[in-house]
């Protein structure tokens, strides 16, 4: 890593989501983002659901997506470590993402220590959750069995039934703050909290919820929630000193016709 360099965030900009009509041009932002952060960049971190939905067939990928994957390819190519985590949307990313575009693909949360500080990193779907239906249902989803049987079904009947699913959640809370009742009801808040009461950590960085929080947990702990590329095109930046949520230029947003 080159010292002085930045590190980058961003969480859920959910490309395919068919309940979106801008997703073309979400994607071709993105590009331009990437593009225009590779030079200072020392590593970027896609912290979930950055497809829609996703499933990898054994010689079948999803259709779309190509101008971003492909810039992606060319970042990691260039030696710049790009770190995908999965999220509640893309659970089922297997090996095409770290053999054939070279990024790291992690499952799980991650620790981690960036530029001397400690890094706690999730997508942040199940974090301090106490709802057992949902359990259910991401147990299911990570059940080899289950995902060999989704296997089964032909690719346009199995990406139609996801889409489904998709559109009928994304409709049902495409604006507003997604149940923002405060930092402290925040299911991601008091599960950092009950972390650093045994174990520090600088920063938690999370995505999931669709808002932004840059909140401290103590004096020396922040909880970061990312954001989105839906309504608040957002992301997080680390120099070493502090770290930033900012947010695209809505200059930028009209020149791709995205509105917010």
């Amino acid at each position: 890593m080159v010292i002085g360099k930045k590190i980058y965030f961003v969480s859920d900009l959910h490309l395919g989501a068919p309940a979106l009509k801008d997703n073309k041009e979400r994607e071709l932002l993105f590009v331009d983002w990437l593009q225009s952060i590779r030079n200072d960049a020392s590593m970027i971190f896609l912290m979930g659901d950055y497809f829609d939905f996703w499933f990898e067939y054994k010689k079948t990928v999803p259709k779309g997506f190509v101008r971003s994957l492909g810039t992606l390819a060319a970042i990691c190519d260039s030696g710049i470590p790009v770190h995908f985590f999965t999220g509640n949307h893309d659970v089922w990313a297997f090996d095409y993402l770290s053999e054939e575009i070279g990024m790291i693909v992690h499952t799980d949360t991650v620790r981690m220590d960036l530029l001397g500080k400690k890094f706690f990193l999730s997508h942040g779907d199940d974090l301090g959750k106490k709802d057992f239906g949902y359990q259910l249902i991401k147990g299911f989803f990570h059940n080899r069995i289950a995902q060999w049987a989704f296997a089964k079904i032909h690719p346009d009947l199995s990406f139609r039934m996801a889409h489904y699913w998709s559109k009928k959640s994304r409709i049902s809370y495409q604006n507003g703050d997604h149940g923002f009742k405060g930092v402290e009801s925040e299911e991601q808040y008091l599960f950092a909290k009950s972390v650093i009461a045994k174990e520090h950590f600088d920063y938690f960085v999370f995505g999931h919820r669709h808002i932004t929080l840059n909140e401290p947990l103590s004096e020396n702990s922040r909880l970061i929630v990312l954001g989105d590329w839906i309504r608040k095109f957002t992301f997080g930046v680390y120099d070493g000193n502090e770290f930033r949520i900012e947010k695209i230029n809505e200059n930028k947003l009209k020149e791709y016709s995205i509105t917010i």
